[in-house]
């Protein structure tokens, strides 16, 4: 999900909490059967928003993985390339001084 759509989707979700509990509260019923929904549509909200936590973090740990494997990547290859730059700089040297002999 990208960030827009995760705001948009908790924005969503606290407007229709906040709408629910509005509701509830001003429905003509008896105060324990109004407080026992609302005390379930949270209970139901709070389980929704605990999923949707859990699924961005593990987003993100998904997302530091993959910068830590492309990182140690990018530094194995300028390794690699270095070594090569180096090899040629000896061979180099080598050379102009075996023609200077």
């Amino acid at each position: 999900m990208s960030k827009n759509s995760n705001n948009s989707f908790l924005a969503f979700l606290i407007g229709t909490g906040v709408g629910t509990a509005l509701g509830i509260l001003f429905a003509p019923d008896a105060g324990e059967n109004t407080r026992d929904r609302l005390t379930f549509k949270l209970s139901k909200y709070k389980k929704e928003l605990e999923e949707l936590i859990s699924e961005l973090v593990e987003g993100k740990e998904t997302h530091l993985n993959e910068a830590k494997t492309e990182g140690k990547r990018v530094i194995s290859e300028a390794k690699n390339k270095a070594e090569n730059l180096l090899n040629d700089v000896n061979k180099l040297i080598d050379q102009i001084n075996q023609g200077d002999n």
